[in-house]
């Protein structure tokens, strides 16, 4: 099964199961896995508790092996019911500390804990003030400490925490609190760090409103909360992002070892709109369909079941993702364990830009931000 929000007022990821029966109709006209056929159920989780809920059980229900490549702010109302079940929970979008605790998780990057302290990191040297705009929910609460780790690493100040609701239609206020806050020092250049996902594209356009100075600061984000559509959308060279900074789990999306999945959607996905090979979404249901067909195939002729599958993963496989991470394995002797994380095995981010309104690596190699968290309040 894969699951995630449809048509909500806050953040929406369509394109992770809509991939995700694209990725099906792919395999199953190449032979299936080690022969048998992919089916795949998807729900749509609204971005509610209750609803979170729903599609966990519904996956008990149809005995789904594994829940994969998939987004939910809820994992209090999920987790639960696929840890009584024994499901699996594979590449979830690591927007929630819960999927780096159960020991039913398998995330395939590092959450938004990662971006955020790779983007402080960087943020450190370029930036003077630096004010963080960010939903006012128990996941957004997380933000703040991640991004201070990083400007901490880098010898700079704790970003000023500005909430902000995750479904508001505009954000004026935020948006003159946030300029304010990163213009207080005349002699520096402020930093602006919007971080509401889908949202994000709405406070920037009061941020642009707001004010004629807003050039006199610098943007920076992180995927998931900007793409190239949204780049596109706002102006392309002449958007409020040209020249930002944008960390991702990922290589950028013109990178050729994602030639594979452009694959998958070309061959079976053309004309599907909510599928973007530049939305972070989607790149992870593609890796984490990855680790479950590998899972799978080290099964060989054995049974494929939600414990066999978990097994798999437990007992050391190690799984290749053709570069677009550091090859996988979920192990509880992980260096960040000590820090309350005990599933995340991939701290690695990528460095991003935005140059004459494309989206490009900034840096071509990985950076790990391991070091970065171990010194970060998680609590």
């Amino acid at each position: 099964m894969t699951w995630a929000p449809e048509g909500t007022a806050a953040t929406n990821k369509p394109g992770m199961p809509a991939f995700a029966r694209a990725y099906a109709r792919w395999v199953n006209a190449n032979g299936g896995i080690n022969g048998r056929k992919l089916t795949v159920l998807t729900c749509n989780d609204r971005n509610e508790t209750v609803d979170a809920a729903k599609c966990a059980r519904r996956a008990v229900k149809e005995d789904a092996v594994a829940v994969v490549g998939s987004y939910s702010q809820h994992s209090e109302s999920f987790f639960p019911q696929l840890e009584g079940a024994g499901i699996p929970y594979i590449g979830g979008y690591g927007v929630t500390k819960a999927e780096f605790t159960s020991p039913l998780s398998y995330p395939v990057n590092g959450g938004q804990s990662t971006l955020l302290a790779g983007l402080g990191k960087e943020l450190a040297t370029a930036c003077g003030p630096v004010a963080l705009v960010r939903p006012d929910t128990i996941a957004g609460d997380t933000l703040p400490p991640m991004l201070n780790a990083g400007l901490t690493a880098g010898g700079h100040n704790a970003a000023k925490d500005q909430r902000a609701a995750e479904d508001a239609t505009e954000y004026s206020a935020q948006a003159e609190a946030a300029l304010d806050q990163a213009t207080a020092d005349p002699g520096e250049k402020g930093c602006v760090v919007p971080a509401l996902g889908d949202r994000t594209s709405t406070f920037m356009d009061s941020f642009r409103r707001t004010r004629d100075d807003y050039t006199s600061v610098r943007t920076a984000t992180v995927l998931g909360s900007v793409d190239q559509t949204v780049i596109n959308s706002t102006g392309g060279a002449s958007s409020p992002y040209e020249g930002a900074y944008v960390t991702g789990w990922y290589p950028a999306a013109n990178d050729s070892r994602w030639a594979a999945m452009k694959k998958v959607i070309s061959e079976q996905a053309f004309s599907d709109t909510r599928i973007d090979a530049t939305d972070p979404g989607v790149q992870t249901t593609w890796i984490a369909y990855s680790v479950f067909r590998q899972a799978v195939e080290s099964l060989e002729d054995g049974e494929v079941t939600a414990d066999t599958v978990r097994g798999a993963l437990d007992d050391g496989l190690k799984v290749s993702t053709g570069g677009l991470t550091p090859n996988l394995r979920w192990e509880f002797t992980d260096k960040l364990a000590s820090i309350g994380l005990p599933r995340l095995v991939n701290a690695n981010v990528t460095l991003q830009t935005v140059k004459q309104g494309r989206l490009v690596a900034a840096k071509e190699a990985f950076v790990d931000v391991t070091k970065t968290l171990e010194n970060a309040d998680v609590d």
